[in-house]
């Protein structure tokens, strides 16, 4: 029995072992970034496109070129109510003390500066495809962005989603770095897809979810219901009945083929798609007309 009982500690201890190896954090590669000069302009795009200030500016904040980072905004979830943090460059309460591995080990791997992860409300999973350009980039235009003092609220999750060490699994089983689409004919459909899967994520809510909140990627696009929000349209042509001019038109204007108007988040993301270049929203478009 002693034999048996003595077995059984080693193959505990091997398990949770493997399981505390697989599920640790993990760091982007520093030798990307090697060489490479910020561009703020294109950092001010990178920003609008991800929409950074639509979850990270204050609750019924103005919408500003400069917006002030404070965080506050809930989401709420099935897991809990996630809080947007303060990512204002503060070098105490926001990430202005933040080295650029740091930064781009958050928005790439969803990881802390203190080996943490974070919960993917925050969508790492689609900014992973980031090119380590526009990483850079964005950095320093975040860097310029007016300081807040605003203390970041906890997020209201209970257990046992309160255990961090936990997404390290979830990350495993849905943080690839593919491509949904991997066909790309054209550099108008490439550009599109960099910014629906990667920049923009619109997956994050056009796409359903499965019961441990991860993507199903089977139903790219195919809409969802979010909590506080309803229903999320589809974006395929099926479900989505527009010309892609009508949906070039509708990020820019806001306004539909119908002449309706975008409302709720979608708001947001109109006032950042309307502050990228025609072609960016033509290849939105474009990209979009590709699914079925």
């Amino acid at each position: 029995m002693a034999r048996i009982f003595g077995f059984l500690c080693l193959l505990a201890c091997a398990g949770l072992a493997i399981g505390l190896y697989l599920t640790r954090p993990t760091s982007v590669d520093a030798a990307q970034f090697d060489g490479l000069t910020a561009n703020t302009e294109n950092g001010a795009l990178v920003f609008h496109a991800a929409g950074c200030a639509s979850c990270h500016a204050a609750p019924n904040a103005d919408s500003s070129d400069a917006p002030i980072l404070s965080g506050g905004h809930k989401f709420p979830s099935d897991f809990g109510t996630f809080i947007a943090p303060n990512i204002s460059p503060d070098p105490t309460l926001g990430i202005g003390g933040w080295t650029l591995i740091e930064f781009a080990n958050a928005i790439q791997e969803g990881v802390s500066p203190d080996g943490k992860h974070y919960y993917p409300a925050f969508p790492y999973t689609a900014y992973a495809h980031m090119s380590a350009q526009d990483v850079v980039d964005l950095k320093a235009f975040m860097d310029g962005l007016p300081a807040s003092d605003t203390p970041s609220a906890p997020h209201e999750v209970g257990f046992p989603f309160n255990i961090r060490r936990s997404l390290g699994g979830w990350k495993l089983l849905f943080a690839g770095k593919d491509y949904v689409l991997t066909d790309v004919d054209t550099p108008e459909i490439e550009r599109g897809r960099y910014l629906v899967e990667a920049l923009a994520h619109c997956g994050e809510c056009h796409t359903p979810r499965n019961a441990l909140g991860g993507l199903d990627r089977t139903s790219w696009l195919t809409g969802a219901a979010l909590p506080g929000e309803g229903d999320v349209p589809g974006l395929t042509v099926n479900q989505l009945d527009w010309l892609p001019e009508d949906i070039a038109y509708y990020l820019d204007t806001g306004f539909t083929p119908d002449f309706d108007s975008a409302g709720g988040a979608m708001t947001h993301v109109v006032e950042n798609m309307a502050r990228l270049p025609e072609s960016d929203r033509n290849a939105i478009a474009t990209y979009l007309n590709l699914f079925p």
